[in-house]
């Protein structure tokens, strides 16, 4: 007979162990039944139990109870809900037996628990909306901090929050087009307007466009989070990933360090934060795989920042579509890491998708957050293609596939999308500012 060496199990060393540890399992259950304590075991992995001491009395009298007692016992030890040492490792079986019965009965009861709670739910939001919409905020001299105000949306937003009333700070990095700003915002009937030239994406602007804020209103009820870049490019096809970093950090950077910043004088005012996100976010588009991150991550951020906020800071999360702006108007941060007006990839971008005017999304997002809105999506039918994106992801990768990518060798801008826009969608669906490149400068 060959020796085993030291370490080495033979070959029938876990039926052997099975078999032992059945028998400790008889062995405890007729001792169970008996009302007598077990032996001490000395069966490796088994649990050591101690005698306890009995009186004479206890001895003499059967528990009515004690065939129940072994076979739980028994039953217990069988599904593996007691725990066990094997080869140094602990093992529980109890986690597996009900993350099994969770993924059989759990998505069921969710489904069926959320049916009998949305009725009530949508209810009382229909409800708290209406009472919402008659008794909205008062922006009249509110404080007002707006990003990315030079243009797009962050223009109209700086004219709508005027016309309310407030007192607006506008930041963008050209100096010039926030003066026109400034200047027509006044005419509208804003309070004040302060204009603070700054760059987002450095951490030092960001906190001295807070700390000026405060300097001269010695306070802040609402922070805008608009500004923001969009990039283009098939993923594979750019040379270099590091030139797409100036994304995340305007887009995701840019308002997380404004927020930073601002956060104890919101608290201090409960005022609310506005965060100009996307819907990409939710709904990712083929050639913007960094602008769709971008946006992704800027959507949770503030969900979880709500959580933990609680009703401290209102935090109104906006997803627009394509909207009137000069990021419709073509202009993209390429793939060589420059920004750069094309037109062309545009229209292969945008397709057939309407575009909403910037000034019917400016006065969606403030009428939102006078209203305390968690979320805002505009145009509105684009919710729809949430639902879509959940229940349905391979026909919406189908249909994207179909519509933007091109063929093996052809340019981005070769793209089935682009023909239908050249065939006359543009003159149906796009606003006649995005049909000139005009871009505005200094």
């Amino acid at each position: 007979m060959n020796k085993i060496r030291h370490g080495q199990r033979q070959p029938c060393h876990r039926a052997l162990q099975r078999s032992r540890a059945a028998f400790h399992v008889s062995v405890c259950s007729r001792y169970v039944s008996r009302r007598r304590s077990p032996p001490t075991c000395k069966l490796r992995g088994a649990t050591h139990l101690k005698p306890r001491p009995r009186s004479a009395r206890q001895e003499r009298r059967t528990h009515p109870h004690s065939h129940r007692s072994a076979a739980a016992c028994i039953v217990l030890l069988r599904l593996g809900l007691v725990c066990y040492r094997e080869n140094k490792e602990e093992v529980k079986p109890a986690m597996d037996l009900v993350n099994g019965l969770l993924n059989w009965v759990g998505t069921p009861t969710m489904l069926v628990s959320l049916l009998l709670f949305y009725p009530p739910y949508y209810l009382f939001k229909t409800c708290y909306s209406f009472l919402s919409w008659i008794f909205p905020e008062d922006l009249a001299r509110k404080v007002v901090l707006i990003t990315g105000a030079s243009s797009g949306i962050g223009e109209q937003l700086a004219y709508q929050y005027a016309m309310k009333g407030a007192a607006l700070v506008l930041v963008a990095r050209r100096e010039g087009i926030l003066r026109q700003v400034a200047d027509k915002a006044f005419e509208l009937g804003a309070r004040d307007v302060i204009i603070l030239p700054g760059d987002v994406a450095n951490p030092d602007d960001c906190k001295r466009i807070v700390q000026t804020t405060i300097s001269h209103y010695d306070r802040l009820d609402h922070l805008v989070c608009n500004a923001g870049i969009a990039s283009v490019g098939a993923f594979e096809e750019i040379p270099d990933v590091t030139n797409y970093s100036s994304q995340l950090d305007v887009n995701f950077w840019g308002s997380v360090q404004t927020t930073f910043a601002a956060l104890p004088h919101l608290k201090r005012s409960r005022g609310r934060i506005v965060v100009t996100a996307s819907a990409t976010g939710w709904n990712p588009v083929p050639r913007m795989s960094f602008y769709n991150a971008a946006n992704a991550a800027l959507i949770n951020f503030f969900e979880t920042l709500r959580t933990e906020l609680g009703s401290e800071i209102g935090i109104t999360i906006v997803t627009p579509g394509w909207i009137e702006s000069e990021m419709s108007k073509g202009k993209f941060l390429k793939e060589h890491g420059q920004v750069e007006v094309d037109q062309e990839m545009r229209d292969a971008q945008i397709g057939l998708f309407p575009v909403e005017y910037a000034k019917n999304c400016a006065k969606a997002m403030v009428q939102a957050a006078r209203q305390g809105e968690h979320y805002l999506t505009v145009p509105a039918w684009f919710r729809a293609m949430y639902l879509w994106r959940v229940f349905a992801p391979e026909v919406v990768e189908i249909c994207y596939r179909l519509l933007y990518m091109h063929g093996r060798g052809a340019s981005q801008t070769d793209a089935p999308s682009r023909a239908m826009a050249e065939a006359g969608g543009k003159k149906l669906l796009y606003p006649t500012s995005l049909r000139s490149g005009e871009i505005k400068s200094d």
